[in-house]
């Protein structure tokens, strides 16, 4: 009788463990768990903190022009000067505009010594007429061309008034005490009427814009704290306050134009500088109040909604959908019937969850994120 060699009883054993597994089912996958944030609901209203981006600006910018057309012959400043008011940043070639200070001088000249011979006419004409020996139409005559001599007058001083000042508009002087944010204009360069040339920047107090988003601006009021960073300062921290809110939103992304000031003077803060302004709302609702953020609650055709959270061991949860009423609406919601004061809410990845559903948990939110 022969004896089984090794290499048999290796294909005998491999064929017995796959005749055994084959009466075993495999096993089920294990499900995905859909992940989700949630947060605690808390009584007394929630505080939400938004960061948004904005630029610094001087607490005055002004962009300086002549007002009169020309050629530069005088630059006394350069970018970066601090000028004091009624300093002369610059000069016109004066020449035309002086001969034309000139000429209405002559032209005014010539029209007070025509109102001279007139009013001697018209005297001289009324004492006529008194005598009986002058007439009532001539009388008139000498009257109306006085009183047109004395308007000639008036409109060669107007004229003479005008052109003094386009003289002085070849001088541009600083308004008021600041510094040089902006030079575009050099000697012998012909400039227009209106063109900007220098822009001046003053104030002590420096002003950050910046956008807030269509679904805040209700919370975004005038006097309201805010804290300002700026990455070039190394992310000081600086308080304000805003001081403007627009009215209309400006452009396609649905914002609306906003400034706040720094409570402080800070001379490091300068024109077009990167910003952060964070700004903390209070909630919505009544004090004591049960308050969530907006995103939390859904809405269809049964009503509004939200998903309270019953958190498990090793990060996992079942989330239940229920029907809640709510009151004030705004960046926060006020919830007047539905919820208690520390239950957990799913605060994001709601879509496509169903009562019932095990969620994996990613995280807490904390209060009004």
């Amino acid at each position: 009788m022969k004896s089984i060699q090794p290499t048999g009883l290796l294909i005998v054993s491999l064929l017995a463990t796959g005749l055994a597994s084959c009466g075993r089912e495999a096993p089920e996958p294990e499900p995905i768990l859909r992940p989700v944030r949630y947060q605690r609901v808390e009584a007394g209203g929630l505080e939400t903190s938004r960061t948004l981006a904005g630029v610094a600006k001087a607490g005055i910018e002004a962009d300086l022009s002549f007002r009169v057309g020309g050629t530069v012959t005088e630059v006394n400043v350069d970018l970066g000067d601090s000028v004091r008011q009624g300093a002369v940043l610059a000069r016109l070639d004066a020449v035309d505009y002086e001969l034309q200070v000139q000429e209405a001088e002559a032209g005014l000249a010539q029209a007070g010594a025509a109102l001279r011979k007139s009013e001697a006419d018209f005297d001289r004409t009324r004492a006529l007429y008194e005598n009986n020996n002058a007439s009532k139409s001539e009388l008139d005559a000498a009257r109306a061309a006085a009183e047109s001599a004395r308007s000639q007058v008036d409109a060669a001083t107007k004229r003479l008034e005008l052109t003094r000042q386009q003289l002085a508009y070849t001088v541009l002087r600083a308004p008021t005490d600041g510094a040089i944010a902006f030079k575009d204009v050099e000697i012998n360069e012909n400039v227009k009427a209106g063109d900007p040339v220098f822009m001046m920047t003053s104030g002590s107090l420096a002003e950050v814009e910046f956008a807030v988003p269509e679904m805040m601006i209700a919370d975004a009021k005038v006097g309201l704290p805010v804290t300002v960073t700026l990455d070039a300062l190394r992310g000081r921290e600086f308080p304000a306050e805003i001081v403007e809110v627009g009215v209309a939103v400006t452009g396609a992304s649905a914002a609306f134009e906003a400034t706040a000031r720094l409570l402080d003077e800070v001379p490091e803060v300068r024109s077009g500088m990167a910003a952060e302004v964070i700004c903390r709302f209070h909630g919505t609702g009544s004090p004591g109040s049960l308050v969530v953020p907006w995103v939390a609650v859904g809405e269809d055709r049964e009503g509004r909604f939200v998903f309270v959270l019953e958190p498990e061991a090793e990060g996992v949860g079942t989330v239940h959908r229920r029907a809640v009423s709510v009151g004030a609406l705004g960046q926060n919601i006020e919830i007047l019937k539905g919820l208690q004061a520390g239950e957990f809410i799913v605060t994001a990845g709601t879509r496509r969850l169903t009562d019932g559903m095990r969620v994996k948990l990613e995280g807490e939110t904390g209060g009004g994120t």
